[in-house]
């Protein structure tokens, strides 16, 4: 085994020393215990010790050997770092010598400069003066202009700058006599030169010479006309850029291609962008906005198309602010966009909510007359209050003699609401607030969704949810009916509840967020707070009204139908009948009202108004039955009526209260054929345990057999 071994990657001791028993000693020392020698494997263990020692001589003298090598380069190394620092810093003070150097020299140029400079600078002045008083004189004298600065048009750059100057030299010239002459030439030259370099720049425009736009805006600042050069560039920009049928969609663009033109063109370039789009705003938007708002003869399709023109503007403004930024262009102020939109739009929103409350008020009112219209219905003047109440009173108090009660009119069972209405006159409100919320200012956004809202609640919910449930109150039958009550008033309730909560649903979606931040919002949440509670007192006196007239129907029926020998016939040998006729007809009659509040009311309505007609119609029923005396016979036939009382409540009604009344009920009546000697014990029974005394022994007393059994004997 070599020793090399030592040297590869990884290495093991533990698999070194293993491998090297197992060369050592041969598989078949390691298979047999007979034929293993350790003497050979120690013998095997001390020479590898030795090699191993002899290896670490070797290695420990190459490592010796490179520490010294290390240590000379890194002295040779020092060495060298040691000169190039003297180097360096022999170069560091000849760069300072001649940053001295050169510093000197330009001081002395600079001061050279400026000697040449107080030399020549007078002398061209006083050559340019020389030459402007050479093209002066020409001015002052009567004959034509000679020089060619004057009169080449191919000069026209030079001959802008000479007719600029000396322009400022007329303005300096004395008043009167012969320079009054040279100044009108002098004038009228102006003027012909500043038309020809805006006919250059035009043509140059129309050519894309943007070089040659640029040399004439330089000579046109110093003009009177530079003003007109931008309007040129403006208008030449404009031809042919609107492609588009709407002109919204390409100011954009043009005002995105005008900036690189006029960023090439003109040192100004962000006030002649501004001026560009101040052009368009009050020219082509304007007029767009003006013609499309001209016909005001319908307030709702110019409200439309108000508000489509506003949110256009103001989507273009906030794409113009966006591309000044990716662009690099400024447009005047933070507020230059919206006082452009402002100005346009200024005299229509001043009366946007005079023309929105008109508009509303027309279309609801127009919705509401065709409704009405279609159902040949003419609105009346409701009649409410104590004073009609008492007067309704006493005509049915006269009705009961002359049997002619009032005119009680429930239109056939029409209820005179309408979903459709409502759904278009909340999408109309809806509209409305969205017209609002924008085109309204931040300090009259409050103020004016009121206004809306006032319009809403006026004609949804007084003129078409009200007067439809003051009609339905109206509507309903007397306390006491000569004949069976046709009582529509359920489904007035159901569909005013559907129509009142679609108002909630706008109030809470479309209006709230518009007064959420103002000092107004508790003033609306109590509006709505107060409505809800006017409709419901309405509904709940409709319903009382309602409730009676169905007690008061039975009650008729108990006092035409029930006779005294249904309870109490004369002979045992009469036929049995499982109702009596009253019973039947109160069943069917109850049955039919159950059904009807069933269908028409929901939630909590439901077992409110089912509890007070049940709580009523038990008491009714209890005090009817009270007014007969039973035998046996008639004592199982009230037990079958009021079974079928009880059925109807249980199965129908479901008002636990109102159940548990009638089984308490039914107990009574068994009370009625128990035998005189169990009445004691039934009247403790668990159903009749909550009830007086004194009421189950008024309710025994109507036993025929109560004083022949002595039943009161056995009740003590």
């Amino acid at each position: 085994m070599s020793v090399e071994e030592l040297e590869q990657e990884p290495f093991s001791v533990h698999e070194f020393v293993e491998r090297l028993a197992w060369k050592t000693m041969g598989a078949t020392a390691r298979n047999t215990p007979e034929e293993f020698d350790p003497v050979i494997l120690h013998r095997a263990f001390e020479k590898m010790i030795r090699d191993l020692k002899d290896k670490n001589n070797q290695v420990q003298r190459k490592i010796d050997k490179l520490t010294t090598e290390c240590k000379d380069e890194e002295k040779r190394h020092w060495n060298r770092i040691a000169e190039l620092q003297k180097k360096n810093q022999s170069l560091y003070t000849g760069f300072q010598t001649l940053d001295e150097r050169i510093s000197y020299v330009a001081t002395k140029v600079v001061y050279l400069g400026d000697q040449l400079e107080g030399v020549n600078t007078p002398r061209a002045r006083a050559v340019e003066a020389q030459r402007l008083m050479h093209y002066l004189g020409e001015f002052l004298t009567d004959e034509p202009l000679t020089s060619p600065v004057l009169v080449d048009p191919f000069q026209l750059h030079l001959t802008a700058d000479v007719i600029q100057k000396l322009h400022l030299i007329a303005l300096e010239l004395p008043v009167g006599g012969r320079f009054d002459i040279a100044r009108q030439k002098i004038a009228e030259k102006y003027d012909a030169v500043e038309r020809e370099l805006i006919g250059e720049f035009r043509l140059g425009q129309q050519a894309g010479d943007r070089r040659q736009m640029r040399k004439i805006t330089n000579l046109l600042q110093h003009f009177k006309s530079y003003g007109q050069c931008i309007d040129v560039f403006i208008t030449e920009c404009q031809k042919g850029a609107f492609k588009h049928n709407s002109i919204f969609d390409d100011i954009v663009p043009l005002c995105v291609e005008t900036n690189k033109l006029a960023k090439a063109v003109f040192s100004n370039s962000d006030t002649v962008m501004s001026k560009l789009v101040q052009n368009l705003f009050q020219g082509s938007i304007q007029g767009h906005v003006a013609s499309r708002l001209e016909n005001q003869s319908d307030p709702e399709v110019y409200l439309n198309n108000l508000y489509e023109l506003y949110i256009r503007t103001t989507k273009l403004t906030f794409e113009l602010s966006k591309a000044c930024v990716e662009h690099e262009f400024k447009l005047g102020d933070s507020t230059f966009l919206n006082k452009l939109t402002r100005s346009i739009f200024a005299q229509h929103l001043d009366r946007y909510i005079e023309v929105e409350l008109q508009s509303l008020r027309a279309q609801f009112t127009m919705v509401l007359q065709h409704y009405y219209e279609k159902k040949d219905h003419v609105k009346r003047q409701i009649q409410t209050g104590g004073i009609y109440e008492l007067k309704r009173d006493i005509q049915a108090r006269i009705g009961t003699v002359t049997k002619a009660g009032p005119n009680i009119e429930n239109f056939g069972g029409q209820t005179f609401l309408s979903q459709e209405v409502a759904i278009n006159i909340l999408q109309d409100t809806r509209n409305a607030f969205k017209r609002c919320s924008t085109l309204s200012s931040q300090s009259d956004l409050a103020s004016n969704a009121i206004k809306i809202f006032e319009v809403l609640v006026q004609y949804l919910v007084l003129e078409h949810i009200d007067y439809a449930v003051e009609l339905g109150i109206q509507g309903i039958p007397l306390a006491e009916p000569k004949f069976e009550p046709e009582i529509f008033f359920f489904d007035v309730v159901s569909q005013a509840n559907t129509l009142f909560h679609l108002f909630e649903k706008q109030f809470t979606d479309s209006f709230i967020p518009l007064v959420m931040s103002s000092q107004h919002h508790g003033f609306c949440m109590k509006r709505k707070r107060e409505l809800r509670e006017a409709m419901e007192a309405k509904i709940d006196n409709g319903l009382d009204k309602s409730i009676n007239a169905i007690i008061g129907w039975v009650r008729y029926i108990f006092a035409t139908e029930q006779k005294k020998a249904d309870f109490r016939p004369e002979s045992e040998d009469a036929p049995m009948h499982l109702l009596s006729p009253a019973a039947a007809k109160v069943s069917k009659f109850m049955h039919g009202q159950v059904k009807e509040i069933k269908n028409s009311l929901d939630g909590k309505n439901v077992d409110i108004v089912l509890g007070t007609l049940g709580q009523r119609y038990h008491r009714l029923t209890y005090e009817h039955l009270t007014q007969f005396s039973y035998n046996s016979i008639g004592a199982m036939l009230v037990i079958c009526d009021v079974n079928e009382y009880r059925k109807l409540v249980k199965e129908e009604m479901c008002v636990p209260l109102v159940t548990q009344l009638f089984e308490s009920l039914h107990a009574l009546c068994n009370l009625l054929v128990v035998v005189p000697e169990n009445i004691k014990v039934v009247s403790s029974g668990e159903q009749l345990a909550t009830l007086d005394d004194s009421v189950i022994q008024n309710f025994v007393q109507l036993r025929a057999d109560y004083r022949t059994a002595r039943i009161s004997n056995r009740l003590r």
